[in-house]
């Protein structure tokens, strides 16, 4: 296989047009940026980006490489198939119940990231705290992208995959640092526009190559292997309902998610951008899904890839780049290569952006340094971006184990920061207490929990756990179990150190972080016993 010179050059122009738009929207908002707050303007686009481009940054943020590899991919899986993707319906759901739910608390206060209420309400100690989960999934996630991208340019384009990772990340911290989230929704409409048109013009060319049966036929009957619809089996349905209700809940308390909602004129503008993406994110998956069903439908033998086929090589990861390669003709398979380059850095940007901001703003600018000018928090903001974005890429050589962890501080944010950003808008006499005490608790029960993909052996064993082929496998849905678990104890705890020093049952030097503020607590305690239902007792003010 040999260096494919006319899909270098298409990549090229692809690159230099994503350079050049992100280059132009960082021109424009500094024109834009007159008579408006500078660190506004990188992080929420000095709240002044309209529907069209909300809608297509907002979908272009959710399909990522990972979204359109990853769906091929499960629908190949004998294992798995059709019935196994729940990422399309779980990230539209979220996006449904976020704008539903979410929206109008976050916008009504005009909240910056969405770490601001978690602060607000917990104080800066525990701000920092819930800031580590996110901002490890962001850093993981784009290395994770980065090294998808240099995966797939190696098997179409037969370059390194290290030289496609550091060009990629290059390209990508240049464009987000110039024009901060005006460049990332300019460049999401070019790649999203990009990840349409490219997948749909390879689509037919794949359907009918002579060694792929009527994927019709074998949605439901075996030829080459299983059939590509799946199929749920009654003892992993705890789960897949586990599985579902991480994507649909878990894809909520993320900063790239509310970025976006937080950057249109209104709340009606950012629920609405939230509803149609959802839309949109279903729609984008039906190619990809239609990738997975031909490649179960393929004699790979009939082909120059051979046998044995990519799930027995181990390589079904890489299923839609091998689907465009050899199942497509060579310029058609250059255009796919176009889309999957594009769907990982409408993801990659929005990672980094993400991270940067919530480090700027709430790190830096209201723990660090309280009197930060908006420049100095402005180059707070691009140099992590710099060095989050280098360390992304060292990372993304070890692309197997970035994946992992990726996964488990993904799993980290939804059973820690979704109760607590509950609780923050919709419980806001919880207090510091119940916080720390939920965040720790969660933790330590999901790290004892386990996990296979990194060798970390399970102390707790759920209900159904069972050992195979060496490893432990938790079948019970334990994630949403220590979510729920997470959201009972800041509840309760909150509720009980409220008491506690109400009725100075405990002395009020101990409370440390002061949820008494020295004042009378009367009306919290009131308003906590009404919002958990319980019966309210009057109880006379006492002071120290």
């Amino acid at each position: 296989m040999a260096l494919n010179i006319p899909g270098l050059v298409s990549l090229s122009v692809f690159f230099m047009l994503t350079l050049a738009t992100g280059i132009w929207a960082s021109w424009k908002s500094k024109k834009d940026q007159q008579n408006r707050n500078a660190t506004e303007m990188a992080i929420v686009g000095g709240r002044n980006i309209n529907v069209f481009i909300g809608l297509f940054t907002a979908t272009a943020t959710w399909v990522g490489g990972a979204y359109i590899n990853g769906t091929a991919e499960i629908v190949y899986l004998p294992s798995k198939g059709l019935l196994w993707v729940q990422a399309p319906v779980g990230f539209a759901l979220s996006l449904v119940i976020g704008g539903f739910f979410f929206v109008n608390p976050m916008r009504s206060k005009n909240y910056v990231t969405v770490m601001d209420p978690l602060q607000e309400t917990y104080g800066n100690m525990m701000g920092s705290l819930l800031f580590i989960p996110p901002l490890l999934g962001e850093v993981f996630w784009f290395a994770a992208i980065l090294a998808s991208l240099g995966a797939t340019m190696r098997v179409i384009l037969d370059i390194g995959g290290s030289l496609a990772i550091i060009i990629s990340a290059c390209i990508v911290i240049l464009y987000t640092l110039l024009g901060g989230l005006y460049s990332v929704a300019y460049t999401d409409v070019i790649q999203l526009v990009f990840i349409t048109l490219s997948l749909w013009v390879c689509i037919p060319f794949a359907l009918v190559n002579s060694a792929t049966e009527s994927i019709y036929y074998t949605a439901t009957h075996q030829t080459y292997q299983d059939p590509w619809i799946g199929k749920i089996e009654k003892q992993y349905l705890g789960r897949w309902l586990d599985d579902f209700f991480y994507l649909v809940l878990g894809s909520i308390p993320w900063q790239t998610y509310f970025q976006r909602v937080l950057s249109t004129a209104s709340p009606g503008q950012a629920r609405l951008i939230s509803y149609l993406s959802g839309l949109g994110c279903f729609s984008m998956a039906i190619p990809s899904v239609l990738v997975g069903a031909v490649a179960a439908s393929t004699d790979w033998n009939q082909t120059s890839y051979g046998l044995p086929s990519p799930h027995e090589r181990g390589e079904s990861a890489m299923i839609l780049p091998l689907v465009l390669y050899y199942l497509c003709p060579a310029y058609i398979s250059i255009v796919g290569l176009g889309a999957i380059a594009a769907a990982s850095m409408s993801s990659a940007d929005s990672a980094l952006l993400s991270a940067g901001s919530m480090f700027a703003h709430n790190i830096y600018r209201k723990i660090l340094r309280k009197k930060a000018t908006e420049t100095e928090v402005l180059w707070a903001m691009r140099t992590s971006m710099l060095l989050f974005g280098a360390g992304a890429a060292g990372l993304a050589f070890y692309s197997s184990s970035v994946y992992d962890l990726w996964f488990l501080s993904g799993e980290l944010v939804y059973a820690l920061l979704f109760p607590q950003l509950c609780c923050a808008l919709f419980a806001p006499s919880t207090n510091t207490y119940g916080s720390a005490a939920g965040f720790f608790v969660g933790l330590l029960l999901r790290l004892l929990a386990g996990e296979p993909a990194l060798s970390i052996p399970p102390v707790i064993c759920y209900p159904a756990c069972s050992l195979v082929n060496g490893t432990y496998s938790q079948i019970f849905p334990f994630k949403t179990f220590i979510m729920l678990l997470t959201l009972g104890i800041i509840i309760a705890v909150s509720y009980l150190a409220a008491v506690l020093f109400q009725r100075n049952l405990l002395p009020r030097r101990w409370d440390v972080f002061n949820i008494m503020g020295g004042t009378s607590t009367l009306i919290p305690l009131q308003q906590m016993e009404k919002q958990m239902g319980l019966p309210t007792v009057a109880l006379e003010e006492n002071r120290d």
